[in-house]
């Protein structure tokens, strides 16, 4: 068994409560402000995910303009030049 089997198993061993356990003070008021806090996280995480695949979309439109654009100015240089060619 390596060293870090070692260490999870230690820190994951089941123990027994402290005998004033039950006698702790319960702070309530945090955990839902956790949630609120995980909530927002998750808010701004699909925000940002929407907008970096919305800039995708847009740079992936651009490439297929442009690419449509070489095709087309190159056919025209051949209609072009087959043009000046029988005008000559």
């Amino acid at each position: 068994m390596d060293w870090l089997e070692q260490e999870l198993r230690e820190a994951l061993r089941r123990q027994e409560p402290s005998p004033d356990f039950l006698e702790r003070p319960r702070r309530a008021h945090v955990l839902p402000m956790r949630r609120w806090m995980a909530a927002a996280a998750v808010v701004l995480a699909a925000i940002g995910a929407g907008g970096a695949m919305r800039e995708y979309q847009g740079h992936v439109a651009k490439e297929r303009v442009l690419l449509a654009v070489r095709i087309a100015g190159g056919k025209m240089n051949r209609i072009q030049a087959q043009v000046r060619g029988v005008a000559q």
